[in-house]
């Protein structure tokens, strides 16, 4: 048998166990075992799901559901090793200190990279502060612990692989980590890090939404397992890397992964069509009264918004190339419409002022640089100042989280005379946008706009 290597993972949620460790597991069933994933967390949100993994060995049932609703089971066995949470984050950096682990992963919201619109490292975060400081509070502070640690054992080389929904990931990641690196004074470990690390940009793809009791309950009546962990997605998945790895990786390609020279076109189509349609969908289907990504999809208003702002403003905004953006469209509202897949508003709504700037902004700064105004796209910001106004209100029907929120500035925006005027000023959100008198007044009728379809919708007046 081939010699062993280990792809530690950090962050235990959902999205990894039904997403790369899928792919992995799919090597093991064609009979190579020669990669395993040893999974861990930096914080302790995770601990009880690591202990329910740990005692079935990392295995668990992964269901998938088409938009036909045909349901399939698999046992993931990918997952090898369970690693323990504690404050020191101790077997995360003994596993990551090993010579046998080769990749570093890790899955993080787009707030946690703590970085400026310009993509610069937000040092004045407090969780950033604290990290320099020397305690464990994000990726940085993690893996400054364990490639520390990887360093003093002699420092073999490792990928360190984002699979998450940055765009540039790789590239926008290792600026963050490197800067902070600078600002901790970490000047040799800096230097390791330059010379013995990569960090290809990845485009991921499969809607997971939090696993619900009855996924369960399924899964034990489908297969006899009583699984206190199991997981469950879309059938449709996809995974873009740039063969970029530094000491070695699995032949993913052989489990349908597509290794390529630049990630770019398939980021671009994701982000700004994905991605960022699926949250105008939830801040949409929130002020609708609706809780789930799938109701709120067929909705028709709702999904003509999430229509007009592709093919009206996005798709011109791309460079053709070898993708299909229209059929691209077509298939990402089909996904978001599956009545099976469950996924909730509240998980997609969240994380709203990365998502702006991130996903949506780019496009319409591209439609005016072209002389277009950009009305279908400016329902995005508008429909999240809306949703954002409601939870300054207590309005918000769940719990909105957001990593770089800060919610004494937020609610005194929403106290101000005109809070509007003030959110389409926040360079933070709009870059040079903030200053363009014909942004603000687009954003003032877009707003008026939706409030009068909210209140037809709901049958409510949406309160200023």
């Amino acid at each position: 048998m081939a010699a062993q290597s280990v792809w530690m993972h950090i962050g235990a949620g959902s999205f990894h166990r039904a997403h790369q460790a899928w792919y992995l597991h799919k090597l093991i069933e064609q009979g190579d075992d020669s990669w395993t994933i040893a999974l861990g967390n930096v914080r302790d949100d995770a601990r009880d799901l690591l202990e329910r993994l740990a005692a079935q060995n990392g295995e668990y049932m992964l269901e998938t559901v088409s938009p036909q609703g045909d349901r399939r089971y698999e046992k993931i066995t990918s997952v090898r090793k369970v690693l323990k949470w504690d404050s020191e984050i101790s077997e995360l950096v003994k596993q990551g200190a090993s010579e046998e682990t080769r990749v570093i992963a890790f899955t993080v919201t787009e707030g946690g990279y703590y970085l400026t619109p310009e993509h610069e490292l937000d040092s004045e975060q407090a969780d950033i502060q604290a990290d320099l400081k020397g305690e464990i509070r994000t990726l940085y502070g993690a893996l400054t612990r364990i490639l520390k640690q990887r360093m003093a054992e002699g420092g073999a080389p490792v990928t360190l692989l984002n699979c998450d929904n940055l765009r540039h990931n790789g590239e926008r990641f290792r600026h963050g980590f490197l800067s902070f690196l600078k600002a901790k004074e970490e000047t040799a470990l800096y230097a390791w890090v330059s010379r013995q690390t990569t960090s290809p940009n990845t485009m991921v793809d499969r809607i997971t939404p939090r696993p619900t009791a009855d996924v369960a309950e399924r899964v034990k009546a489908a297969t006899g397992m009583a699984d206190r962990a199991p997981v469950m997605g879309e059938s449709f998945i996809q995974w873009v890397i740039e063969d970029d790895f530094i000491a070695g990786r699995p032949a993913l390609e052989k489990a349908g992964v597509e290794l390529v020279d630049s990630v770019l076109p398939w980021e671009e189509a994701k982000i700004r069509i994905l991605n960022a349609t699926h949250s105008c969908i939830a801040w949409a289907g929130t002020l609708a009264g609706l809780s789930y990504i799938d109701e709120s999809t067929r909705e028709p208003a709702i999904r003509q918004m999430a229509w007009d702002y592709v093919s009206q403003d996005v798709i011109p905004s791309l460079t053709p190339g070898t993708l299909d953006l229209a059929q691209y469209r077509d298939v990402v509202l089909a996904r978001f419409s599956n009545p099976y897949i469950k996924d909730t508003n509240q998980r997609v709504a969240a994380d709203g002022l990365s998502k702006i700037p991130g996903m949506v902004t780019p496009t319409l700064i591209a439609c005016y640089a072209r002389g277009h105004e950009p009305r279908a796209s400016a329902v995005l910001p508008a429909l999240f100042f809306l949703f954002l106004r409601r939870w300054a209100q207590g309005q918000l029907p769940y719990e909105y989280q957001d990593g770089v929120m800060q919610p004494a500035l937020m609610a005194a925006l929403f106290a101000s005379p005109d809070p509007l005027k003030a959110f389409t000023a926040n360079e933070a959100l709009f870059g040079e946008l903030a200053h363009q008198p014909s942004f603000h007044a687009l954003m003032k009728r877009t707003v008026a706009r939706l409030e009068e379809w909210v209140e037809e919708t709901t049958g409510q007046p949406l309160t200023a």
